[in-house]
């Protein structure tokens, strides 16, 4: 790779990774330190202000459509610019809540912010700026931006100690406006899949016809919105289900610690493997170990090595998955309709993201565990079987394709 376009990446990268980290973690992951604080100030019910995330999951989700649209006509570098205003408002809004209303007001504002500057946009960001080879510096992103809540828990708790809940919150807002509002705008390297001759932002990696293009799209949005369900819902309550196959609490701590450095552990080698990794395999791949790791919770004894061997291979394939998850449209559609897929992608996802805690909660503690990892496991199922049928239809694009070729 040239100098100059190693230099262009690794701006990109230091770029999106401080804003991404300080978008997650001043949004999504601030509810796991200041939840509990605010609740008793407010006069509200912890789960009530838990429910922010889901407003700010169901909003993202209905306005992902429209920021899929605005991608393909502002670009990204503009989008996340608004992305960082509005954050910065919602928390301002906040800052200044007195009850219900202005708490979920200020949800609603952080759900627009998400849907205009959270994963699918930096991603589009990125492939404006490094094309259909932007997989390796997606996966690069992908791997800070997990370290996010690890970062900003400890942030946020001393802020709160010193300063108060609110002042905490008047801190993330002047994060957003004094940091990522200048490095979205002025930071950013110019887009080059826009300007590449030929049109090679035009062409999409695989030749499918419209129809089977719609076809594709479906079998992705079917299989990564029922990954990410199962994901999102197991996710609350695994130290739960640790607790119930025997572990002690400590024990269960971790458990859960292990599976999140698993999953860095997994992004860490999608970025290793870069441009020569296939977002097909790798999902299939992700799902199957999770697959694996719920049957093998229901068919055998609890037991200590047995919730060792579930960490590793649910956390391995959750880390691996989740990438797959942001590639997998870059590798069916042309780097310019990346941005609008993506965002499209984002709907069923952030709704499944939405609801999974609360249905799984409810099975886990009215049926127990093994219906709730039996569920699971026909899920992953079902997601692996789309992911199948995404890659014969894939295959039978690149036989048609050198048929013709061959005939010619």
């Amino acid at each position: 790779m040239p100098e100059s376009s190693r230099f262009r990446s690794a701006q990109t990268v230091s770029v999106l990774a401080v804003t991404q980290l300080i978008g997650w973690g001043t949004t999504f992951d601030m509810l796991g330190v200041m939840g509990r604080v605010v609740a008793p100030d407010l006069g509200l019910a912890n789960e009530v202000v838990f429910a922010g995330l889901t407003i700010m999951m169901v909003v993202s989700a209905i306005v992902s459509p429209a920021t899929g649209r605005w991608l393909g006509r502002y670009g990204a570098a503009r989008v996340l610019s608004a992305a960082s205003l509005t954050f910065a408002l919602g928390l301002l809004l906040l800052a200044a809540a007195n009850g219900i209303v202005l708490y979920a007001s200020a949800w609603i504002i952080i759900g627009i912010g998400g849907a205009f500057g959270l994963s699918a946009p930096a991603y589009t960001a990125v492939v404006e700026r490094e094309g259909a080879n932007g997989k390796r510096v997606i996966a690069i992103l992908m791997l800070f931006t997990g370290l996010s809540s690890a970062i900003f828990w400890p942030i946020l708790s001393l802020l709160n100690e010193a300063v108060g809940w609110r002042l905490t919150f008047l801190v993330c807002a002047a994060l957003q406006f004094f940091i990522c509002l200048p490095l979205h705008l002025f930071a950013l390297p110019k887009p080059i899949a826009t300007h590449v001759d030929g049109g090679t932002a035009e062409i999409a990696p695989v030749p499918l016809s419209k129809a089977k293009q719609r076809k594709a799209f479906l079998l992705i949005a079917a299989a990564t919105t029922i990954s990410t369900f199962v994901t999102f819902g197991i996710s609350p309550s695994l130290l739960e289900i640790f607790r119930q196959s025997g572990a002690s609490p400590v024990f269960a701590l971790q458990l859960g610690s292990a599976r999140g450095i698993l999953g860095i552990s997994a992004r860490f080698l999608d970025m290793l493997l870069g441009r020569r990794g296939n977002p097909m395999l790798s999902a299939a791949m992700g799902i199957s170990l999770m697959m694996i790791s719920f049957v093998i919770m229901l068919v055998a004894s609890p037991s200590t090595p047995l919730l060792v061997t579930f960490v590793l291979f649910y956390g391995f394939g959750t880390g691996v998955m989740t990438v797959a998850r942001a590639l997998l449209p870059l590798a069916l559609f042309s780097p310019r309709e990346f941005g609008l897929q993506s965002a499209r992608l984002s709907l069923p996802q952030n709704l499944a993201n939405a609801i999974a805690p609360v249905i799984f909660t409810a099975i886990l503690d009215r049926a127990g565990t093994g219906p709730a990892l039996a569920a699971c496991a026909v899920l992953a199922a079902l997601s692996l079987i789309f992911v199948l049928m995404l890659m014969a239809l894939v295959r039978g694009a690149h036989a048609s394709e050198s048929t013709i070729l061959n005939v010619s």
